[in-house]
């Protein structure tokens, strides 16, 4: 492989971490409350929350929480695929299921790049799995080299390498290093990834902070009663009510 210029990953981070900032300010600003209030109302309702602003806050943490992975998965993904670009003539992949291919040592890898180990359920690992059986084969066919390697490789955790259904599981410091042949390009990365994260992060809590008062405002007049409390019944019947059973009984 060739060595890995760490200031242009420095300069790579710094360009696209500012799509990541922007991405995260868009997510608010496209939300609805109707979306919102698809989360689950009997958990909060177990955690006795009986504000209008602490209802929608919490909400809002839970969506944030799982977008924001999304959405940072996707640059670990991008930021993956330059330095295979830079070190071994890597590429974004065009199969499905597989994100990244590179050719090293005489082994053609097929990479399918997620950020944490905690990435899919059941069913999507049964797809990931014939993905990568299906991306070994379309190599093969192609006379691109027989010497294949499916790849799950998990850009943080330290889950020791080993092999799972059928392709080289790799996390962490692993991963970085089997992209790069440098075993601290793990540690290296952190610091521009934090480039101008105060400044970026302004902007954004500055648009969650309209979002949490603009919903707020809404909720209250929807949905609680005249003396301020939460009308639990009106909004789980929106977020649940949806009786036609009877159609299909005898």
């Amino acid at each position: 492989m060739m060595n890995m210029n760490l200031d242009e990953v420095n300069k790579y981070v710094n360009e696209n971490i500012v799509d990541f900032h922007q991405r995260k300010v868009k997510s608010l600003e496209e939300l609805s409350l109707k979306k919102l209030l698809k989360k689950n109302p009997y958990l909060f309702k177990a955690k006795n929350v009986i504000t209008a602003n602490e209802f929608i806050t919490n909400l809002l943490e839970a969506f944030l929480s799982s977008s924001e992975e999304k959405l940072f998965g996707d640059f670990l993904e991008g930021l993956a695929i330059f330095i295979a670009q830079e070190t071994c003539n890597g590429h974004k992949s065009t199969a499905p299921g597989v994100d990244l291919e590179f050719f090293h040592k005489n082994i053609h890898y097929v990479v399918s790049v997620k950020s944490g180990t905690n990435w899919g359920n059941s069913s999507q690992q049964n797809r990931l799995e014939q993905d990568l059986k299906n991306a070994v084969i379309r190599v093969k066919q192609a006379g691109r080299g027989v010497n294949v390697q499916p790849v799950l490789g998990i850009c943080y955790g330290k889950t020791k390498t080993n092999y799972v259904r059928g392709y080289l599981k790799v996390v962490g410091q692993n991963f970085w290093y089997l992209i790069s042949e440098n075993e601290n390009l793990y540690t290296d990365i952190i610091e521009p990834i934090g480039y101008k994260a105060q400044e970026h992060n302004k902007a954004f809590l500055l648009e969650k902070a309209r979002v949490i008062n603009r919903f707020t405002k809404l909720f209250i007049e929807r949905y609680c009663d005249e003396n301020g409390s939460i009308n639990w019944i009106k909004l789980v019947e929106f977020n649940s009510g949806n009786y036609d059973l009877d159609k299909f009984l005898p």
